[in-house]
C-alpha cells in the first residue's frame, strides 16, 4: 500500500526547491513516487495510508559515513586519558571480545543510530561477520567492511610492527566471507566494502591482495588514512613518504576510496587526494574530544574534496558531528568566518555521502525515484521559530528531535517508537557485556590503564 506523509516542512536537499512548506511524500514499495504540496497529492492519491507530519520536518535520511559500533564499549573513557587511543584501547578490547559481545555492543550503536536519525551506517571493525547478520533485521541500511591488516596489531601499543602474512590472510578470509554471505543482500539493503585498517598496519602485499579482491568483486573501499604521528614514522620507514604516498604507490588512490581522518595530511597530500578523487571521511565530534580536530579543512574543501561526515567511535549522534563539523569547518580558516554555510554541513551527512557510496542515483535527497530513506524531526522549542529550518536543524537539532525513520519505504521508528528492536533488552544486554569486556582486559593486560569513574571495575 501507498504511504502518504502530508502536511509537513520537506527538507529536499535538491537545489531546485531545497523547502517545501505544507509538503507531501507518496512513498510506493520502497521509493518516492511523489514530492509536492499537501492538498495537490492528497487530492491525487486519496486511498494512500496517511502519516500526519503536521508540526514535523522531513530529511533525507542522514548517512553516517564512517563508524564503528562495536566501540560503544569506549564510551566516556577513552575521551578522557592520555595516549594512543587506537591501539592502546581500540585493538585491545575488540580482540578481546566474543562474538556475543560484540553483538551485544553493535546493537546499542544501531538502537542509538535510529534514535539519532541515521538511515545508512557505514561500519567497519575486526571480525564483522561474528556480528553483521545481527545488524540487518534493524533495517538500517548497511555498508560493512572487515579492517584488514597483516600487522600484529596488539604489538603496536609497544611501538613494534611486525608483518604476518598467516595473519593477514585470516584478515582476507573474513573479508571475503562477508562478501560472499551479505554483499547485496536484503535486495541491495547490505552492501561490503573492502577495508585497509590504516596505512601503517598494512604491508604493500596486504595491499596488492586487498585491491586484488575489491577489484574482482567491484567493491569500494576505505582506509583509515594519516590518523596519528605513530602511522607518519611507521609509514616513512615503508615507504620514505607519507601516507597518502605509501596509497600513491601501491595504486589505491582513486575516487572509490572513502579516507578517514587526514588528521595529519600535509597541503601536498591533500592536492595529491584530491586530483585522485578520493572522498574525505570527517568525523570533528570524535576527532575533536581533546580540543579541535586540526585537520586542513579549509584547504580540503578549497581543494574540491568531497567532504562526508561520520561519528567514529563512541557515539552514533550525527547531531553532535553536525554542529561541532561547522564549527571545525569554518575554525579552520584563519580568523574563522561563515563557511561552510549549514546546507552545505548537511549535504556531508546526506548529498555527499551518497556520493562517496555510488548511490547519488537513488539516495542523499528527497525527490521522485530515490529509495524511501528519511528521517522525520519534531519541531521542538530548540528548532523554534522557523525562521532557517536548515540552519536551526545544523546548529540547535538533537536526537530528541527525531520523531520518525524510514528506510525502503517500511518505519524502523515511528511516531517517536523504535520499531525495530526491543530498546530495553539491547541496553540491558550491552552494560552486561561492556562490564564482561573491561573486567577481562584488565585481567589479561596489565600494561593498559582502567577507566576513570568505573566503580565496579577492581584490578
Amino acid at each position: 500500500m501507498d504511504t502518504l506523509i502530508t502536511n509537513a516542512t520537506i527538507v529536499t536537499g535538491e537545489a531546485a526547491q531545497p523547502i517545501i512548506e505544507d509538503g507531501a511524500i507518496l512513498v510506493r514499495d520502497d521509493r518516492i513516487a511523489a514530492v509536492g504540496d499537501t492538498a495537490t497529492l492528497l487530492a491525487a492519491h486519496p486511498q494512500a495510508a496517511r502519516h500526519d507530519g503536521r508540526g514535523k520536518a522531513v530529511l533525507p535520511g542522514l548517512i553516517n559515513s564512517h563508524t564503528h559500533t562495536v566501540l560503544t564499549i569506549l564510551r566516556a573513557t577513552v575521551e578522557d586519558m592520555e595516549g594512543n587511543a587506537v591501539y592502546g584501547y581500540m585493538v585491545p578490547i575488540t580482540l578481546s571480545m566474543t562474538a556475543e559481545e560484540r553483538r551485544a555492543m553493535v546493537n546499542l550503536g544501531a538502537l542509538e543510530a535510529i534514535r539519532s536519525g541515521t538511515t545508512t551506517l557505514v561500519e567497519s571493525n575486526r571480525h564483522v561477520p561474528d556480528y553483521a547478520g545481527y545488524l540487518v533485521p534493524t533495517g538500517l541500511r548497511l555498508v560493512f567492511s572487515e579492517l584488514c591488516t597483516d600487522a600484529l596489531i596488539n604489538q603496536v601499543r609497544r611501538g613494534e610492527y611486525t608483518y604476518d602474512k598467516d595473519r593477514g590472510k585470516e584478515y582476507l578470509d573474513r573479508a571475503t566471507q562477508l562478501i560472499e554471505e551479505l554483499h547485496g543482500a536484503e535486495n541491495g539493503r547490505v552492501e561490503v566494502q573492502v577495508a585497509s585498517h590504516a596505512t601503517d598496519n598494512c604491508s604493500p602485499w596486504m595491499l596488492e591482495k586487498l585491491l586484488t579482491l575489491a577489484h574482482k568483486h567491484g567493491l569500494r573501499r576505505n582506509v583509515h588514512l594519516a590518523q596519528s604521528p605513530l602511522e607518519l614514522q611507521q609509514v616513512k620507514r615503508l615507504c620514505g613518504g607519507t601516507p597518502a604516498e605509501y596509497l600513491k604507490q601501491n595504486d589505491w588512490l582513486d575516487d572509490e576510496l572513502i579516507g578517514a581522518h587526514w588528521t595529519w595530511c600535509t597541503e601536498a597530500d591533500i592536492d595529491l587526494l584530491a586530483e585522485h578523487g578520493v572522498h574525505m571521511a570527517h568525523c570533528p565530534a570524535n576527532s575533536s574530544r581533546r580540543g579541535p580536530h586540526r585537520a586542513n579543512v579549509a584547504r580540503i574543501r578549497d581543494a574540491g574534496v568531497n567532504i562526508v561526515l561520520g561519528t567514529d567511535n563512541m557515539t552514533e549522534d550525527m547531531f553532535q558531528a553536525l554542529k561541532i563539523g561547522l564549527i571545525v569547518h569554518r575554525g579552520s580558516y584563519e580568523g574563522g568566518g561563515i563557511e561552510p554555510q549549514p546546507e552545505e554541513m548537511l549535504a556531508t551527512a546526506t548529498r555527499n555521502g551518497a556520493r562517496a557510496l555510488g548511490r547519488e542515483d537513488d539516495l542523499g535527497s528527497i525527490a521522485v525515484g530515490k529509495k524511501a530513506d528519511l528521517t522525520l524531526l519534531k519541531l521542538g522549542p530548540n528548532l523554534r521559530p522557523v525562521i532557517n529550518l536548515v540552519s536551526a536543524i545544523v546548529h540547535y537539532g538533537h536526537p530528541g528531535n527525531v520523531d520518525g525513520v524510514m528506510v525502503n519505504g517500511e518505519f524502523l521508528m515511528r511516531d517517536g517508537k523504535v520499531l525495530a528492536m526491543e530498546e530495553d533488552q539491547v541496553m540491558a544486554d550491552a552494560e552486561s557485556a561492556a562490564r564482561a569486556v573491561w573486567t577481562r582486559l584488565m585481567d589479561q593486560s596489565p600494561d593498559i590503564a582502567p577507566p576513570r569513574g568505573a566503580v565496579w571495575l577492581q584490578r
